[in-house]
């Protein structure tokens, strides 16, 4: 019989390390008195913390794509962190990214999220393929939805007004349009406000109307365009 050369295997490579950044945002605002209050603190806080000291590191990394004038800078959700922990400790600790004792969140969405996922995977496919396309006003109302969730009334005032042209341009012409009619006249209603709103966003912040008719605006746009993904076919 012949012989067969036996292969070698093939150690398996080693594994490539990833870079990973670590922020820890400290609350200075209210210390806590002694262990027992700081233990009793920890076994109550939770999302609502989290979300706060998200909204920090956010104000954070926004100033930093300002002075670097980078565009590729942005911010972070829950979901983009490895690990998400709340903690205590003294000074010394947690300037250096250590606690005196902490636990680690775990995420309460998945099961939420998961009955998203088919249907953002099914346009995702749709949309790579070429069966659908992507709005120009789809991106612009992102950013406004973006701006006016961290806090930045003027910039998603002044982006909301191009975001409400643009889809009023396009949704018109759009094969799911038939659908749509009363929902682009409410758009064209709310297109006044939106506009006042943008034009005293030059001058200095948004009032409490403003904002509001911002964010009322900003929801329908957005309703809208949940409608025309709705009537688009796969």
């Amino acid at each position: 019989m012949p012989n067969r050369r036996q292969r070698k295997a093939q150690p398996e490579p080693e594994p490539i390390p990833v870079l990973t950044t670590r922020a820890t945002v400290i609350d200075v605002g209210a210390p806590l008195d002694g262990p027992e209050q700081a233990a009793g603190w920890l076994r109550s806080a939770g999302e609502a913390e989290l979300a706060d000291d998200l909204a920090v590191l956010n104000r954070a990394l926004h100033a930093f794509r300002l002075a670097s004038a980078d565009p590729q800078a942005h911010g972070i959700g829950r979901e983009d962190a490895l690990v998400l922990r709340l903690g205590y400790g003294d000074g010394e600790q947690v300037a250096d990214g250590l606690w005196t004792d902490a636990r680690e969140l775990v995420d309460p969405g998945p099961r939420r999220r998961r009955r998203r996922i088919p249907a953002a995977q099914a346009r995702f496919a749709a949309l790579l393929t070429g069966r659908q396309t992507g709005l120009a006003g789809e991106e612009l109302v992102l950013r406004s939805r973006l701006d006016l969730d961290e806090g930045r009334d003027r910039e998603a005032a002044l982006q909301l007004l191009i975001a409400l042209d643009a889809v009023l341009a396009e949704l018109p012409a759009d094969p799911a349009a038939p659908a749509l009619t009363e929902r682009l006249e409410e758009l064209r209603g709310l297109h006044e406000g939106v506009a006042a709103a943008a034009q005293a966003a030059l001058t200095g912040p948004l009032g409490a109307a403003e904002r509001e008719a911002v964010a009322h605006a900003l929801a329908r746009v957005e309703a809208a365009l949940r409608a025309r993904v709705a009537a688009t076919p796969q």
